[in-house]
């Protein structure tokens, strides 16, 4: 959420802002109307509260006179309907401002490229090289099914299209992922491991603002009013919400969770395999830093997650996503993307992204400074890397001619010893 104060003050810049991402104008003027009207409203309901003081103290004048005040106290007592009628107003009004304000997209980073969509989009680096094979590569479905790794068909029956099963070598290899990524992060970048709730309240979701925006992407358990999470970003930062932070920063953490995502919009794109689907688990990596330095947390946090992808010797590519293409609480995000050769295309892993203070504003966390004051933090994370997209790029880079899958040397002590997955007997 915005500064309010900024709004008062300079909405021309938050415009300006805003029209690189092409965000609606209307959001802006919105706020700004109910922002002007709670104002007013305010400022009637001091005056009249002050005019009854005054007649209170009227009528215990004239009491102490002996003069009859019924008059005056019928009149005290309709001041003070009136008052309570706009109290219910300026509760109502409130109620409309903060839905305004949380409604309007984060201001991107002056250094962020200014487009319209992801062919806007930068690359910033590049690490590995393409491998050049022999033999036409398969994609990743061709190759899991023959090796046994995953089952869609029984997914199928069990829930429906876009929620994986993996079998064997493959729940075996999707754990290995999972505990590599968590060791790396905690033993040698001092991420401080979470294992968290699956599922968070509204007020979480609102916080890290995925509602009210994305609402029609969340899965929603109406009966306990509670939300299966798209990302551990949900749980793990709202860990302080309503906390002021009084230790060092930056606060790093790291979870693994499965996440759910309906993605409402992308009906029929990719329905069949690991590139597009309901459910996956991603290890998350969550930053909670000082304003001064969080720029610099943010590259060190890209550079976090690209260790992932070194150690497993993928290459990749890093991008700087356009003005057009961040999502809607970032200021800055880069995505990390992993070439797949069965795919013939480059497929997003993580992204990473710098909120400024958007989130802590809106889940209320501070930090306090060295003057002693309170403030809003800097909050940032990334994903330190998602899976399934990861296991597609492994089968999909590593595989032999022989539709065998050669593991990365750095999964080799998490599949105990196991250096190849081939077909079965």
């Amino acid at each position: 959420m915005l500064d309010i104060k900024l709004l008062r003050d300079n909405p021309d810049l938050i415009r300006q802002a805003l029209g690189k991402r092409g965000a609606d104008p209307a959001l802006v003027e919105a706020a700004m109307e109910a922002d002007t009207r709670r104002r007013a409203l305010l400022k009637e309901t001091e005056a009249s509260k002050n005019q009854l003081n005054v007649v209170s103290k009227e009528i215990g004048k004239l009491r102490q006179s002996g003069v009859d005040t019924a008059a005056q106290q019928a009149s005290m007592r309709a001041l003070g309907d009136q008052i309570a009628a706009l109290d219910e107003k300026v509760r109502g009004v409130d109620l409309e401002l903060r839905q305004a304000m949380l409604r309007i997209p984060n201001m991107p980073h002056d250094s962020l490229p200014v487009g319209k969509d992801a062919a806007d989009n930068v690359v910033a680096r590049a690490w590995g090289s393409v491998r050049e094979f022999s033999f036409t590569p398969r994609g990743h479905v061709e190759l899991g099914e023959s090796l046994g790794l995953f089952d869609f068909t029984r997914a199928t029956k069990m829930t429906g299209a876009g929620f994986p099963l993996y079998v064997g070598a493959g729940a075996r290899l999707e754990r290995a992922l999972i505990n590599f990524m968590l060791d790396l992060h905690c033993r040698e970048q001092g991420y401080l491991e979470m294992s968290t709730p699956f599922v968070v309240n509204t007020a979480s979701m609102i916080g890290t603002g995925q509602l009210p925006k994305m609402a029609e992407d969340m899965y929603h358990v109406n009966a306990d009013d509670l939300w299966l999470i798209p990302t551990a970003e949900v749980p793990v930062t709202n860990y302080y919400r309503d906390e002021v932070l009084t230790g060092p920063l930056p606060v790093k953490l790291t979870a693994y969770t499965p996440c759910f995502r309906r993605e409402a919009g992308a009906a029929g794109r990719e329905t069949r395999g690991l590139i597009r689907v309901h459910q996956f688990d991603k290890v998350e990596m969550v930053k909670f830093a000082d304003p001064a330095t969080s720029y610099q947390e943010l590259e060190t946090l890209v550079a976090d997650a690209e260790a992932v992808l070194q150690r497993l010797g993928l290459p990749y590519r890093v991008l700087s996503l356009c003005t057009g293409d961040i999502s809607f609480a970032a200021a800055k995000c880069y995505d990390i993307e992993l070439w797949a050769p069965g795919q013939k295309a480059w497929l997003e892993v993580s992204s990473c992204s710098n909120f400024e203070s958007f989130q802590a504003r809106r889940a209320n966390i501070r930090y306090r400074r060295a003057d002693g004051k309170t403030d809003f933090l800097h909050t940032l994370n990334g994903s330190g890397v998602a899976l399934a997209r990861l296991v597609v790029a492994i089968l999909e880079n590593y595989q032999e001619a022989d539709g065998s899958i050669t593991l990365p040397e750095a999964l080799v002590p998490y599949m105990d010893g196991l250096r190849k997955i081939e077909r079965r007997p």
